[in-house]
């Protein structure tokens, strides 16, 4: 996150976000939302900069950890008839340097999932393939993103990357339809273990395998890597 302090600068300056300089002690809060009878979880997520990471692992809706050493951002979490929403608190302000902001979110494997993510800076990973996904929509701003959506999903489902300054690495199945258009202002661009045909690119199992997995990544990424493996 640190080399991309001059992207920062500008982001924050753009925003018109406050600086905030004081920090604190770490605090640590622990959050679950208990599985109940919906049959669809839709999951809007929004940090403004720091630490993000998605996985699966838990028989709740979600099993969150969140680690933060600037009060005013302890995380919002809201959760209604199969809508879940966190987010950083609107109005805490930006900074770097000494702060500390991680979230470890852990969703329900079996519950089909929308998952939108607004995330401004810092590093996300998202461990995705377990999941039971339905649709991912992702808006980066400055930092780095590795999406990991390697396993035997039951069902095609679409993956929207709209990117801002910064580097994504998505991985994908080998064994699964993978089908991906890149364009619109994207730097460099590899694929590793996929055919490529102008803006678009394809893996062996594409037009094959009962599902397919569709990559739509477009806007100002710095770099992106598609791998297939």
């Amino acid at each position: 996150m640190f080399k991309c302090l001059p992207c920062l600068l500008v982001l924050f300056g753009m925003t018109g976000c406050d600086v905030v300089d004081h920090t604190g002690p770490t605090e640590h809060d622990f959050r679950v939302v208990e599985r109940d009878s919906s049959e669809t979880l839709r999951v809007h997520l929004k940090m403004g900069a720091g630490n993000l990471r998605i996985g699966s692992g838990t028989e709740k809706l979600l099993r969150a950890d969140f680690d933060y050493n600037v009060p005013a951002w302890k995380p919002e979490v809201q959760y209604n008839s199969g809508v879940l929403r966190i987010s950083q608190p609107e109005g805490s302000g930006k900074h770097f340097g000494n702060s500390k902001y991680e979230w470890d979110l852990r969703l329900n494997r079996e519950v089909a999932l929308d998952l939108d993510v607004n995330f401004g800076a810092g590093e996300a990973r998202l461990d995705l393939g377990s999941l039971s996904l339905r649709r991912v929509d992702v808006h980066m701003g400055v930092g780095t993103i590795q999406m990991d959506l390697r396993g035997n999903p039951k069902r095609s489902y679409d993956v929207n990357i709209n990117g801002g300054v910064g580097e994504a690495t998505v991985r994908v199945p080998s064994d699964v339809g993978v089908y991906a258009v890149a364009q619109g202002g994207i730097g460099d661009i590899s694929a590793h273990g996929l055919r490529q045909d102008g803006s678009k690119y394809y893996n062996d199992a594409y037009q094959k395998s009962p599902v397919t997995i569709k990559l739509d990544i477009h806007g100002g990424i710095g770099s992106i890597k598609l791998i297939s493996d």
